[in-house]
């Protein structure tokens, strides 16, 4: 399992690795400070955040790490290219940042670096925000703490099975470093999801199998993995039981254990506590 200095070093190198693939003679490069982001940095340039991340292969704009090298395009100093870059839209009563998503087709994240919104912002009806055009909404989330392959190892601790889970849980048990639980079931079982949001990954994802990811109001975003089968796509809305998938083999028990993990804005949580809704 590849710890976090090594997630890190790998992260900058890959960073270092995509900007000396450009001509350096023709293109800026941003070194990453303390408290820079994807918004940020598109501000200062003058460029979109979608030609940012596209340019740079940034696939999560909370992934931004102090002292990558971020190349920024040669004709990034075009101010044109910003005032297409959204729409306009004026709150109404009982708006939220989660509904606004929903409906726009974009996410919850995009949403907030666009208006410079923190996560704790509160929308006030009559209020003017700034909604991304479909070509500039960054690509699918990876999956919260992404590794090379995930860990094979679980921990003795187990979490109740009688709680709701994705799956009529067997077994419950926490793997190691944090990263999730394995929920034991059988095979070709349907994975319901125990949310509401908007489904912003689903397809093969090295070492998961097949994944869903699907982001929710509040900055959660719910990983399930080692489905068989996906029955929904990226930018399908779902609500709590809506089928994902069914049920494979994971690779590292051999037998039918869903893979799941919960973050909220990058941060591991407790998957037996995460709000289910």
């Amino acid at each position: 399992m590849i710890d976090r200095h090594g997630i890190k070093a790998f992260v900058l190198l890959a960073a270092l690795f995509v900007s000396f693939s450009y001509n350096v003679a023709a293109n800026t490069i941003h070194t990453v400070v303390k408290g820079d982001t994807v918004f940020s940095i598109s501000r200062l340039h003058k460029i979109s955040q979608e030609d940012l991340m596209r340019v740079n292969g940034i696939s999560d704009p909370s992934k931004l790490l102090v002292g990558m090298r971020l190349v920024i395009p040669a004709n990034g100093n075009n101010p044109p290219a910003l005032t297409s870059a959204y729409t306009e839209y004026t709150v109404l009563k009982n708006d939220t940042l989660y509904s606004i998503a929903r409906t726009s087709g974009v996410t919850l994240q995009a949403l907030r670096d666009i208006n410079g919104f923190s996560k704790n912002h509160v929308l006030k009806a009559g209020e003017k925000i700034k909604i991304p055009q479909s070509t500039q909404v960054a690509p699918a989330p990876v999956p919260p703490q992404p590794v090379s392959r995930p860990p094979a190892r679980v921990t003795e601790r187990k979490a109740d099975t009688a709680i709701r889970w994705p799956v009529a849980a067997t077994e419950v048990l926490y793997m190691n470093g944090n990263a999730g639980v394995l929920v034991s079931g059988r095979e070709s079982e349907s994975i319901k999801s125990l949310t509401a949001g908007i489904v912003v990954h689903a397809s093969p994802w090295r070492g998961y199998g097949n994944v869903a990811v699907v982001e929710t109001d509040g900055g959660y975003r719910y990983l399930y993995g080692s489905c068989e089968t996906l029955s929904v796509k990226k930018g399908d809305n779902v609500e709590p039981g809506t089928e994902l998938g069914k049920l494979g083999i994971y690779w590292a028990s051999g037998k039918p254990d869903l893979v799941f993990i919960v973050s909220q804005d990058g941060l591991p949580v407790d998957p037996a506590k995460a709000p289910r809704f």
